[in-house]
């Protein structure tokens, strides 16, 4: 695999790229990225506008031109027609992988990857339990070598809190943040519990005053995004995660540690959203975020791992 060449193709949102980015480096090799966009018609009718598709990347995004790699792995709308223009342009050659469900028919992609509150099934289909993603023991190991002096004082039990906010479907409240920024702080005054928070652009101005003076005087480190992200160091250096429910990648890299993993629920929500955490929480890999500290046991979800075996097998079984 390591002599193949790989592009990763999306439209740049930064936790659709790292799923691809996450399959691509399990698999040992380091992609070329494609941030695309689409010219019209093709922006607005894609993903079901499939004629003329080596013609719908614009040249505001990267070019989807020759030389075709060995490996295409996308993700989004968007990424839809680059996708199909490189497997017929490259008379089948390209291997592509589509990341999440293409809403046309998977027949038109060597291999689909979807979670499986996604109801697409089908011969070429992989169902996973959560996202792929980035987050390695190896990436987990050199975070915490880089970052672990500064995080190391902090008391124990060390939790990460991962911050989310609003999108297309959850709401974070001040409401919300505010209960638990006090459920925080009291496991810091309590139970001795060292925090480590990571906030997103998505939590927004007001939420991240609510914590960060409800956490104030306290061993929290709440980051303010300037340096290194602590991200990995956070997830390597906890006993115990909190992360709010509006991201799959968040929970799902949570999950791949095999720390007790709590969930923040918000306002809202979809039928997808709640069958993804429903099935986590029967699986026994989550528990909603109470301000209580337990501990169990769980096998870290290995999704990325798994996908990266089967595009393997399948990347094989085409050249036998």
């Amino acid at each position: 695999m390591q002599n193949l060449t790989c592009w990763v193709v999306s439209d740049g949102k930064p936790g659709m790229e790292n799923q691809c980015i996450g399959l691509a480096e399990a698999l040992g090799l380091t992609p070329v990225v494609k941030r695309v966009q689409l010219r019209s018609p093709w922006r607005e009718l894609s993903p079901f506008l499939r004629l003329g598709s080596r013609f719908a990347a614009s040249p505001k995004g990267d070019p989807i031109q020759p030389p075709w790699p060995d490996l295409l792995i996308a993700t989004g709308r968007q990424s839809i027609a680059p996708s199909l223009a490189a497997r017929k342009l490259s008379r089948g050659r390209t291997f592509t992988v589509q990341i999440q469900d293409p809403q046309i028919s998977p027949r038109h992609f060597d291999l689909v990857v979807v979670p499986r509150h996604d109801r697409l099934r089908g011969d070429n289909v992989l169902v996973t339990r959560g996202a792929v993603h980035r987050v390695t023991p190896a990436v987990l190991e050199a975070a915490a070598g880089r970052l672990g002096p500064r995080l190391a004082p902090l008391p124990r039990p060390r939790v990460a809190v991962l911050i989310g906010g609003n999108n297309a479907v959850y709401h974070l409240t001040p409401t919300i943040m505010g209960d638990v920024a006090d459920k925080l702080a009291a496991l810091a005054r309590d139970r001795g519990a060292g925090l480590m928070v990571t906030p997103s652009r998505r939590t927004g101005a007001d939420n991240e005053a609510i914590l960060r003076a409800r956490l104030a005087g306290l061993p929290a480190e709440v980051w303010d995004g300037s340096g290194e992200n602590p991200y990995f160091a956070y997830l390597a250096m906890a006993d115990a995660i909190v992360v709010t429910c509006d991201s799959v990648s968040m929970v799902s890299e949570a999950c791949s540690t095999g720390k007790p993993v709590y969930v923040i629920e918000m306002e809202g929500g979809s039928a997808k959203f709640r069958a993804f955490h429903d099935g986590l929480y029967k699986d026994g890999i989550t528990r909603p975020f109470t301000g209580a500290l337990d501990s169990w046991t769980y096998p870290p979800l290995d999704d990325t791992e798994r996908v990266a075996d089967e595009v393997r097998r399948r990347m094989a079984a085409r050249h036998r």
